[in-house]
């Protein structure tokens, strides 16, 4: 079986982010076939198109996007929509000297927040992918409140139901991806 290359975005700079707990379960239990790699955002400026060059944060982010086969965003959600950094991420690949960095590309979207677990942020976050075109996974949807106890206090993924979730998710994800590639 042909390995599959998955790079994470996580929305969220926390260190014991709930978000970042989603990829770092899914990264840990992948299925077979699939590697899952988590990016680093901490360092990422906010895009301006008048810098000269490109930041390394920003270079080492884009490479990691060209080499994936297929996105996994973490997507928590800020005052009903997307989390800056996220958006921030996607701003910056779209803009890439290559600007068909993510055209084409299969993205899956998990999602830890509020009350209703970051819907309102994943449905406008697929608006984005669309302007991107990127193909996002319809189903399983991903969504978890924070605040339950789904997640110990380092904002680990405890909950087996939403385990059991991300799994399904992934193995989706695998199979989309192979649909998706020429």
């Amino acid at each position: 079986m042909e390995q599959l290359h998955i790079l994470g975005i996580c929305g969220s700079l926390r260190r014991q982010s709930t978000n970042r707990g989603l990829l770092q379960y899914a990264r840990d239990n992948a299925p077979a076939g699939l590697e899952i790699q988590v990016a680093d955002l901490a360092d990422v400026p906010f895009y301006n198109a008048d810098l000269q060059e490109i930041p390394e944060p920003v270079k080492k982010l884009l490479d990691g996007i060209g080499q994936a086969d297929a996105l996994l965003l973490a997507c928590p959600e800020y005052n009903y929509s997307i989390a800056p950094p996220l958006k921030n991420a996607l701003d910056w690949a779209s803009r890439a000297q290559d600007n068909h960095l993510l055209a084409g590309k299969p993205v899956a979207i998990v999602g830890s927040g509020g009350g209703m677990g970051t819907a309102r942020a994943q449905y406008h976050l697929r608006q984005v992918c669309v302007f991107l075109d990127l193909h996002p996974l319809n189903k399983p949807e991903v969504f978890s409140n924070a605040f339950s106890p789904s997640f110990d206090e380092e904002g680990n993924l405890v909950d087996e139901k939403i385990q059991e979730l991300v799994i399904e998710q992934l193995k989706a994800l695998q199979n989309w991806t192979k649909i998706l590639q020429p």
